[in-house]
Formats: structure tokens, sequence, C-alpha cells
């Protein structure tokens, strides 16, 4: 599970069969405390692919810079380069995507139903915070 922002366009192809792929860089930044007290932020990106319907979804509402809850699973692919050098590619598989930028207003959508905006940014995490104790167990 990953929240993160668009590095760039979902780049949307179609494989033998007109199956949709798109593929795409996402930024999921931590924030925490050093030892010293100071913020430390951190980046990593993250290449993600689509198939089919959310690959066509992506490629119609998503942009850089767009906002997103992706669930999906891990893969790794290898292969041999022109020069015979071992290359390998982790990637997220996308299984479930959540826009979570606000909706932009439209004469398409009337609705009055609260929009959710998260910003990345937002999303702080203390190690230092969490110390669960008996009473926070949920049995």
């Amino acid at each position: 599970m990953l929240i993160g922002n668009l590095g760039k366009d979902p780049d949307l192809q179609y494989l033998e069969g007109n199956i949709a792929v798109a593929k795409f860089p996402l930024a999921t930044t931590e924030t925490f405390k050093d030892k010293t007290g100071n913020l430390v932020s951190q980046t990593e990106w993250h290449t993600v692919v689509l198939w089919r319907g959310l690959a066509e979804l992506a490629q119609k509402y998503l942009h850089k810079g767009s906002l997103v809850y992706i669930e999906g699973r891990l893969r790794t692919r290898t292969w041999e380069d022109k020069d015979k050098n071992r290359r390998f590619s982790t990637e997220i598989v996308g299984d479930n995507l959540v826009m979570l930028d606000k909706r932009k207003e439209s004469s398409d959508y009337h609705g009055t139903d609260a929009d959710v905006s998260i910003k990345a940014t937002d999303i702080h995490y203390d190690a230092g915070a969490i110390e669960p104790t008996k009473d926070d167990l949920p049995f």
C-alpha cells in the first residue's frame, strides 16, 4: 500500500490483443524527527504498472503531481542488456487505485459530498512516538 504523487503523466500502451498497460513513477515521502529533533524528509521513487481498465482510468484521470493510493504487489524482472550485463527492475503491479486529489468543479459534477484531499507532505511518522501498551491491544 502506497500513497504518493505521480512523477509524470501515465504512459499508456496497448499490447497484443488490445490489452492496456500504463506505467508511471510514484514518489512517496516519509518525514520523521532524527535524534537531534530535526525534521528529515526522505523520498523514494517507485515504478507503478497498471493493467487493463485501471491503466485506461489512470491515463484518463491522472497527471503529473496527482495524489493516489495504490494497493498492489511487487514484481521483479531481470534481463540482460546489450552489453551482456544482468539488469533488474522492481515494480509495483497495482490491483487497486484510489484518486485522492480534490475533484475539480465541472458542469458534469453537481454533487455535494465532501471531497477527500490528502497531501503526502501531511503524513508524518515519528518512530519514537508509537509505544503500544497493553491497553492498546484490540483483544
